[in-house]
């Protein structure tokens, strides 16, 4: 979005024919747009409205019903914290006695949502003029409690918050298309950030696949998934960090959420045969690397060496991992393969993959599936060899 479609749209005429838009719903972009020019709002306002309505739809997902009342980029909403997540940072915040919080790095304010949300006295401040002016926006509702900026995360004057939540941009300038930066490009750098955190509790959002030689000694690691989807670490400093927690895997499924912790990354299990289920550890677990403390609560040891399946015998399973019953093992070539599920009737078939190139999507054309039977079929490589096994969820 330009500042000169959010100078359109933030008016009165504006931002009802957003809601009158939505309202309307847009399966046609073209459409939408040819109809709104008709009716005679400018260049400017029609790419704002339409754009934005498209946005909110998008962004219920993460903000619920929210989403009905704020503004986005797309590059903000991809971006953008999941609000039930932001929910849970704003927690460890007030947790630690914290009453106000400078966010650095704001984005379109959904941490501050969060962080606004249960009470905090909000600073937020954001690098991008457009971006910044959104955040005001949304924010708008908590009234003096929260103060917007336009400003970078360096120049922002820290002497009134207790503590700091910290994002540093990790992609390209731009409110559309942006493109990944190297660590040593984040905006601000990463010396900037930890120097920030050993001085003040500090959170700071990273991508989950973030170097893990880079992670401080002295903070905690947290490592989140929602869904199956490991979204982001998130590292936490001084008061924000937990007594004895250096690693931890904070899973959410739905309304529902657990968390394991460690002083330090857990030994895995041994390999072990082929057992009755296998365990496919959450991805917030396998970046925290505590899937041997899950191994062992299920009496399960690694399928292959580096290759993140369990295997076991016993009936158990646990919020950490998706677990499935072992079927059989059947051929992994896919002639093979396609002719053992064409005889077990199964026409529907969830493929999982580890330790092995293969493209699921490509496989499943090849196979040709027919039938009314469905099944997962998890394929992984153990001695060197490739190994199909049939399976079904638990």
């Amino acid at each position: 979005m330009e500042m000169s479609e959010l100078r359109a749209l933030l008016t009165p005429e504006g931002l009802a024919l957003l809601d009158e838009t939505r309202a309307a719903g847009i399966p046609d972009v073209a459409r939408a747009v040819s109809r709104l020019r008709a009716a005679g709002h400018s260049a400017d306002l029609v790419s704002a409205v339409v754009g934005q309505a498209r946005l909110r739809e998008k962004a219920v997902a993460k903000f619920g019903p929210f989403a009905s009342r704020m503004l986005f980029t797309r590059a903000g909403l991809e971006q953008a914290t999941r609000l039930e997540v932001s929910a849970r940072h704003a927690g460890r915040f007030r947790s630690a006695g914290l009453q106000s919080v400078a966010d650095l790095g704001c984005g379109i304010g959904g941490d501050s949502l969060g962080f606004a949300g249960i009470g905090l006295r909000v600073h937020a401040v954001d690098a991008d003029e457009v971006t910044a002016a959104i955040a005001a926006y949304n924010l708008a509702p908590f009234g003096d409690a929260v103060s917007v900026a336009h400003g970078r995360a360096e120049d922002a004057d820290l002497s009134g918050v207790d503590a700091a939540w910290l994002d540093p941009a990790r992609r390209t300038a731009g409110h559309t298309e942006t493109s990944r930066v190297s660590a040593a490009d984040y905006t601000p750098s990463l010396d900037w950030a930890f120097d920030l955190a050993g001085r003040l509790p500090t959170g700071v959002k990273l991508g989950p696949a973030f170097d893990r030689d880079l992670i401080p000694q002295d903070v905690e690691a947290q490592w989140i998934g929602v869904d199956g989807s490991t979204i982001e670490l998130v590292l936490w400093s001084r008061e924000l960090a937990r007594p004895g927690v250096r690693r931890a895997a904070l899973v959410v499924r739905g309304a529902a959420a657990h968390e394991l912790t460690a002083q330090e990354d857990a030994a895995d299990e041994p390999e072990r045969e082929l057992g009755a289920f296998v365990h496919e550890p959450d991805g917030a677990v396998i970046r925290a690397r505590l899937i041997g403390d899950v191994a062992r609560s299920l009496q399960a040891g690694m399928v292959a060496p580096g290759i993140a399946y369990l295997t076991g015998d016993a009936a158990l399973t646990s919020p950490f991992v998706s677990s499935f019953r072992v079927r059989e093992t059947l051929p992994a070539d896919v002639r093979g393969l396609a002719r053992a599920l064409k005889e077990r009737g199964i026409g529907r078939l969830e493929i999982k993959k580890r330790g092995v190139d293969v493209d699921p999507a490509k496989l499943r054309t090849s196979l040709k599936l027919k039938g009314d039977e469905e099944a997962t079929l998890i394929l992984t490589r153990v001695g060197g060899k490739h190994l199909a096994i049939l399976a079904d969820r638990v």
